[in-house]
């Protein structure tokens, strides 16, 4: 059996790269002997004539980034305190007034590295046109679809996408599993 922080590590690194990456990485599965499912290389072709920069070569993250982000909101808003507390020792208020202070520290926190926009434009109650096709990781249709070349409905929520990122830059490799240093007060 592995160890309760190796568990934890996973729980966060899978959870994170399935909500950006749509994948399970490849490491984790291997892990429990599972073998990944990661479509085969397209054989290579030469590449073709450029006259511009070569564009710069993307490196795998393995949950990297999704871990900083969770120390991010960790050291900026507590959330991960706040998640792992026990919450039934404490009343309705005590626990609104720290719902409140974790809210507005996460948001915050999100607002400076990962702004987030509205897919679309209009009002949540509203009514709306979409003309076909629609990208279905943009825009959920539910109700009564069928193919037709417009959609008119009522917008149920706007959704969310990133604007930008704005993410420091990474620690140090054998510091990249920390959310959030352990403290000791030397008296």
């Amino acid at each position: 059996m592995i160890s309760f922080g190796q568990r934890t590590a996973y729980a966060f690194r899978c959870f994170f790269a399935l909500l950006f990456r749509g994948v399970i990485p490849a490491d984790i599965l291997g892990a429990f002997g599972v073998p990944s499912r990661e479509p085969a290389a397209p054989p290579s072709r030469p590449a073709p004539a450029t006259t511009g920069p070569a564009p710069t070569a993307r490196v795998e993250d393995p949950g990297d980034r999704a871990i900083q982000l969770l120390a991010l909101l960790q050291r900026d808003g507590r959330l991960v305190d706040f998640l792992l507390e026990d919450l039934t020792p404490y009343t309705d208020a005590q626990v609104s007034a720290a719902v409140r202070d974790v809210h507005a520290s996460c948001r915050r926190a999100i607002d400076r590295y990962l702004p987030l926009e509205p897919i679309l434009a209009d009002e949540e109650g509203m009514a709306t046109a979409l003309s076909a096709p629609v990208d279905p990781s943009m825009v959920k249709l539910v109700g009564n679809v069928r193919s037709q070349p417009s959609y008119r409905g009522t917008v149920r929520h706007r959704g969310w996408r990133v604007g930008r990122v704005s993410l420091p830059p990474l620690a140090p490799a054998e510091a990249r599993f920390v959310v959030a240093p352990a403290e000791v007060e030397v008296g």
